[in-house]
């Protein structure tokens, strides 16, 4: 399948703005054991991203005078300087290392779900579908998992110690964005960001891949993703405030998707529900009364 060319705009611009990791790396490779001189280097290091950042943005300015194409590569770009940071910060002593790990796999979240959906269902892209302006629920949920990150790091800083708890965090999000992508990949043209409201022509039933082990694997995945993302932080209160958020958002959301699907495919449908489960926990989805 070809990617088409707002894919390729991503990836570039991702891949340009990732590309901010190397002047930390070079600044590794230089041995400094005078003090005043390595803070003077740390500032020079600080000047010389944030040059890096604001030439690229200068740049895809002037390359992309069409708003659309701009605002891919803005959107793309932005997300690889945060993927970029995070590679440097995981270099870092570890329990600053495990913040660079959790931006790792924030960028490279909303990055995949643009260009997954770029090869797989074109006619639903759009440059909402990177999700950065999910919801304000979303970006307070983010900035309190910062919050309570960097707190707990000054006042309880062995709490961030526990790599192996990290760890753990880590596989879950992948696992969870692994799932996920190979959800949109099996479902196609039939998976789309938003809940619809009117069947379109090529709208199928998937019931077979990961759809015969679960109805909904796609929000399974993001499930996993968003309370393994505080597991990496070891963010206790998130951890637990994440957990009951999701699982509300998704039971909801399961309820109200499920509604529109029985409409869509009536009976056929009906069937599949009382042979798959969700597979999340204590979410049985819409059930109709008969």
């Amino acid at each position: 399948m070809a990617l088409p060319s707002e894919g390729w705009l991503s990836l570039r611009w991702f891949l340009q703005g990732a590309g901010i990791v190397i002047v930390p790396l070079l600044h590794k490779l230089v041995r400094v054991s005078d003090p005043a001189v390595a803070d003077v280097l740390y500032i020079y290091l600080l000047v010389i991203c944030g040059a890096y950042v604001t030439v690229n943005f200068a740049v895809l300015f002037v390359l992309h005078r069409r708003k659309y194409y701009r605002q891919i590569a803005a959107q793309a770009c932005f997300i690889g300087v945060v993927f970029g940071i995070g590679l440097s910060i995981s270099f870092l002593h570890q329990s600053i290392a495990v913040f660079g790990w959790y931006l790792c796999v924030l960028g490279f979240f909303h990055f995949s779900e643009y260009f997954s959906t770029s090869i797989y269902n074109y006619e639903s892209l759009s440059v909402d579908s990177f999700l950065l302006n999910h919801s304000v629920a979303y970006v307070l949920a983010a900035v309190s998992s910062w919050c309570e990150f960097f707190l707990e790091l000054y006042f309880f800083p062995d709490l961030k110690q526990w790599w192996y708890v990290s760890l753990v965090g880590l596989v879950l999000c992948v696992g969870g964005e692994f799932l996920r992508k190979v959800s949109m990949l099996t479902a196609g043209k039939s998976f789309n960001h938003y809940i619809q409201t009117t069947r379109a022509r090529d709208h199928v039933l998937v019931t077979h891949g990961v759809y015969a082990w679960s109805r909904h694997p796609s929000y399974v995945g993001w499930f996993y993703w968003s309370i393994g993302t505080q597991i990496i932080l070891c963010n206790p209160l998130c951890f637990v405030a994440y957990a009951i958020t999701s699982w509300r958002f998704f039971n909801e959301r399961i309820e109200d998707e499920e509604i529109t699907l029985l409409n869509f495919f009536g009976e056929e449908y009906l069937n599949y529900q009382q042979r798959v489960g969700t597979r999340l926990p204590f979410i049985k989805g819409y059930k109709m009364e008969l």
